[in-house]
């Protein structure tokens, strides 16, 4: 026996190995064993608390790497609600729209880096991640002069999607001086999917933080204090964005990260097509669930008085996206997770991961829902100083908590699906969930019903459900040793040699499902 787990064990020094984690917090290298099946109440407690401890190392600062990072646009957001109501509509739709869409291009196509660097590292290909980052540098840098367009002609697009003169003007030249951002995108997130595979998440927890702190003190300084409005809103967010992403080089560049970065090499240019397809399909399968809520925006433009349900639907949205980012630390997680554990032909834990990211979850957004109830009053204040908007935000506050709490469980099963790779199949799923039938009955309860604002939603949030429902059902019929023998497939088709032996491979019939 000792003699075999020699022969599994991964060629990685202890540093360089996935992680495991001791009771004391110490990290030590990949248990070479899938966990026991589970039989019993107590075995669910115990590995339940084991699984939990792994995945709050990763999801811990995920979540703070995510808020701080998403806080940059919301802070710009909530200074310019006090600058005016105006400058509010310019940033939000902007953030919304523009760079809303671009966000979505940018992460979809990064994350193809969570399952090839995930399953490689599991598998022990360290060598790869760098070559993986720096093709997903050359794509998305490519995509960026292409997205070029959509912010120097954001005005007359606005304008042609019905949105009002005055609005489209104001975003259109805020969209123009907010073009840095968008490379700062196309660097920042190869980036953080190289180091989110190795579990190395803490010092982009740090390195979000000092960011978010000069961001929140000059944003103040630029746009109330020197009176700089939107120009010193968008000088501030680009310099954020982009301290972080040089901040993220320099830790890479110097030597941290072992034998996964050993300098630049022409093999970034190498089966370019290849991992082009597989990008896109990350990005349509990511993009098709940002855009959803990018079109509740643009819906509500259209309605009467539109200033203030546009101004009241981007705070929701707003307070949405800032409790999704605990959903997506530990969409991180357990991507990292599953992706790690099939890589290393460990199915039983890659689909406890999953279970135990999902209750965290749950529990999650019912503890944010539960806050937001309470202050339903006096938080819709710290947004705009607007009575109309107040009070229609306090009207919209029970689908608020709603969607907060579906949308701390969705991310999670989205996460499953890119450590497994299976964003052809869920973008499918997107397509009819969200267009087929969210947007159409959420057109019909708005606007032929006349719930305005309320009846979008309402429409829109049902798809949602209905992915949510979609998605555990593709889980629960998911096989998976298959998906552990596939990463091992995957990782050599995209260029990694096999180190393990031949006891690395899964057999159907050996292993029982959890």
């Amino acid at each position: 026996m000792e003699n075999d787990q020699q022969q599994r064990q991964p060629l990685l020094s202890p540093t360089e190995a996935p992680h495991g984690y001791r009771q004391d917090g110490a990290v030590f290298s990949i248990q070479v064993e899938d966990i026991p099946p589970i039989t019993s109440v107590r075995d669910f407690c115990r590995e339940f608390l084991i699984e939990t401890k792994k995945l709050w190392y990763l999801a811990g600062p995920a979540i703070f790497t995510s808020l701080s990072q998403y806080s940059l646009g919301a802070i710009t957001q909530l200074l310019a609600g006090h600058v005016g109501t105006m400058e509010l509509a310019a940033v939000s739709v902007e953030n919304s729209v523009i760079a809303g869409f671009c966000f979505g291009v940018m992460l979809g196509m990064g994350s193809a880096l969570e399952t090839l660097c995930g399953q490689a590292f599991g598998a022990g290909q360290l060598d790869m991640l760098g070559t993986y980052m720096q093709r997903s540098w050359v794509i998305l840098n490519f995509t960026g002069l292409l997205l070029c367009l959509l912010y120097i002609f954001a005005e007359p697009l606005l304008k042609a999607i019905g949105q009002t003169t005055a609005i489209s003007e104001a975003a259109g030249a805020f969209a123009i001086w907010m073009i840095p951002q968008l490379f700062a995108y196309s660097m920042n997130f190869p980036i953080q999917k190289f180091l989110q595979a190795q579990s190395k998440i803490l010092v982009m927890a740090w390195i979000s933080a000092v960011g978010l702190v000069l961001h929140t003190v000059f944003s103040w300084l630029l746009m109330l204090k020197l009176k700089w409005g939107l120009a010193g809103a968008a000088v501030v967010l680009n310099s954020s964005w982009w301290f972080i992403v040089l901040a993220q080089l320099v830790y890479i560049f110097s030597g941290t990260c072992g034998r996964a970065w050993t300098g630049f090499s022409f093999k970034a240019f190498q089966n370019l097509w290849n991992f082009v397809r597989l990008s896109l399909a990350s990005a349509v399968m990511l993009c098709l669930e940002a855009w959803y809520y990018m079109a509740l925006i643009l819906f509500a433009g259209y309605l009467e008085n539109a200033e203030v349900s546009v101004d009241a639907l981007s705070i929701c949205m707003n307070i949405v996206g800032w409790t999704i980012m605990f959903s997506l630390g530990m969409n991180a997680a357990v991507s990292v997770r599953v992706s790690n554990e099939l890589g290393a032909a460990h199915p039983r834990t890659a689909k406890f991961s999953l279970v135990v990211a999902v209750i965290t979850s749950f529990l999650i957004g019912l503890l944010l829902s539960l806050i937001l109830i309470i202050f339903r009053k006096q938080y819709p204040s710290v947004f705009s100083t607007d009575s109309q908007v107040k009070d229609l935000v306090v009207e919209l506050t029970p689908m608020l908590v709603t969607c907060i709490i579906i949308n701390n469980v969705q991310p999670v099963l989205s996460g499953v699906a890119i450590g497994a790779g299976w964003q052809t199949a869920v973008a499918y799923v997107n397509i009819a969930c969200y267009y087929l039938f969210g947007v159409p009955l959420g057109l019909i309860l708005g606007y032929k019903v006349n719930l305005g604002v309320l009846g979008i939603w309402s429409g829109m949030l049902t798809g949602t459900v209905l992915q949510t429902l979609v998605l555990t059902f593709m889980v629960y019929r998911t096989n998976w040793n298959n998906e552990a023998s596939l990463a091992e497939d995957r990782i050599k088709m995209w260029g990694g040699q096999n180190t393990g032996s031949d006891d690395k491979h899964v057999e159907k019939d050996d292993i029982s499902q959890t």
